[in-house]
């Protein structure tokens, strides 16, 4: 002790000291209000703080985000608004005298089970680790072309509108083509990693999933579905391109499709009308028919205008325009929230497919090619089947009966995507695993 010290006086020394003693025991109590109180023993380590003073030392474990946060959030904004706009757009289907059994809230409420069941199902997705899901690729592949197959069976699968392509499972009715999507994206990535040492060689690597493609499309077209096999299809194309296929092999598949695809509307009447009708929906000849859903669309989306008529206010919703909680709910969301809704629709949608593309770039370059192939396979799938949606709504794309991703009515579809999303997470978990020195 200093001699001022002694008789009452203090140095400046004697004073910063004091200070930081003050300073260090305020700084521990807040973050032991943060923290905790730290626990004795191996979890807390006594360090010198000034002079001949001792404290221990908070507890801070290393942790990590199990999951892209952006990811999540979008998700569960699409899901939401999504059960919003289902319930807003079959409101009125009790004032149709065919479905006037039905209460207000009946396609609110089977919405709500197909999350709850989603959301389920999902969780128990994300305990597989990627391996498994690689493992049994190829069997989750023939197991939803058997159930292609069953679909076309009369007293097996449910026919409407002249189009058999469900399953009735009482609470849900499956739609075997959804479950395709995911068959064939798993099983195209797990493909592309066995053939990876012979993917220059045209009928060694892209013949064999060329005609597996084509088998699902030809069971597909038989339901028919041509808007399934074009997402499919689509998915196929871009897990081969991102495995590294040829690109003077990629332009010729996409040049056999194009062609297929044409080939098919040459030679089907009602495919080539709705063509024509997707060029004149005004028409005389198709403004009542085959161009009926697009002119309402279209109507709907011209009443919004900027902000739109507000939540609930939409006018083509009640039975005008056919399908307003499935295939054309977006033209209802430009309805009621204007240019502003749909543009925030399809921002968070991009969003959506750029994180899951990163999370696919990101497996990739830690040598996990299996895991960074379906995740971006996935992206691939939401991002063309929103685009798909989303074209056939603003009349930039011929009328095909597909839904928007997370947000239209259907309990099979959701479901799938659900699923879809949840092995995403499981790669994104797995990535940050391994960046933090953990194992699988």
């Amino acid at each position: 002790m200093s001699v001022n010290s002694r008789y009452g006086h203090t140095s400046a020394k004697d004073s910063a000291q004091s200070s930081a003693g003050i300073f260090s025991r305020l700084s521990n109590w807040l973050s032991n209000l943060w923290v905790g109180t730290p626990r004795d023993g191996v979890d807390a380590l006594p360090v010198r703080v000034h002079g001949r003073e001792f404290a221990r030392t908070a507890v801070s474990p290393v942790g990590i985000k199990g999951f892209d946060q952006p990811l999540i959030w979008s998700i569960a904004t699409l899901l939401i608004c999504g059960l919003i706009m289902v319930y807003s757009a079959s409101i009125a289907i009790p004032d149709n005298p065919h479905t006037a059994q039905y209460s207000q809230t009946h396609y609110l409420v089977r919405h709500g089970i197909s999350l709850v069941i989603g959301f389920t199902i999902a969780l128990l997705a994300f305990q597989i680790p990627m391996d498994i899901w690689e493992k049994y690729a190829p069997h989750i592949f023939v197991g939803s072309l058997v159930l292609l197959i069953l679909v076309l069976i009369p007293f097996i699968g449910k026919g409407v509108n002249g189009a058999r392509r469900w399953i009735s499972f009482g609470v849900m009715n499956f739609q075997p083509s959804e479950l395709a999507k995911l068959g064939v994206l798993l099983y195209a990535s797990n493909y592309m990693v066995r053939k990876m040492d012979v993917k220059e060689k045209f009928f060694t690597s892209v013949a064999p999933m060329s005609i597996a493609v084509a088998l699902v499309g030809f069971l597909l077209l038989y339901e028919p579905d041509m808007g399934a096999f074009m997402v499919i299809a689509v998915i196929a194309m871009g897990i081969l391109f991102l495995g590294g296929v040829n690109a003077r092999m990629f332009f010729l598949i996409a040049l056999i499709l194009l062609f297929a695809f044409a080939m098919m509307i040459y030679f089907s009447d009602w495919r080539r009308e709705r063509i024509f009708a997707y060029l004149d929906p005004w028409g005389d000849k198709y403004s009542l028919g085959k161009g009926y859903q697009l002119s309402h669309s279209l109507i709907a989306l011209g009443r919004g205008e900027i902000f739109g008529v507000g939540l609930g206010g939409s006018v083509e919703k009640l039975h005008w325009l056919p399908e307003a909680h499935t295939d054309f709910l977006l033209a209802v969301i430009g309805e009621e929230f204007g240019f502003v809704g749909v543009f925030a629709i399809i921002a968070l949608f991009m969003w959506l497919t750029r994180r899951i593309m990163y999370i696919g770039r990101q497996a990739i370059a830690m040598d996990r090619v299996f895991s960074g192939l379906v995740a971006q396979g996935v992206g691939v799938w939401m991002g063309f089947q929103a685009f798909i949606n989303m074209g056939v709504n603003l009349g930039a794309l011929p009328t095909k009966g597909l839904t928007l991703p997370l947000m239209s009515f259907g309990g099979s579809a959701i479901l799938l995507n659900l699923i879809a999303l949840a092995i995403v997470l499981r790669v994104d978990y797995e990535n940050r695993l391994l960046m933090h020195g953990g194992r699988l």
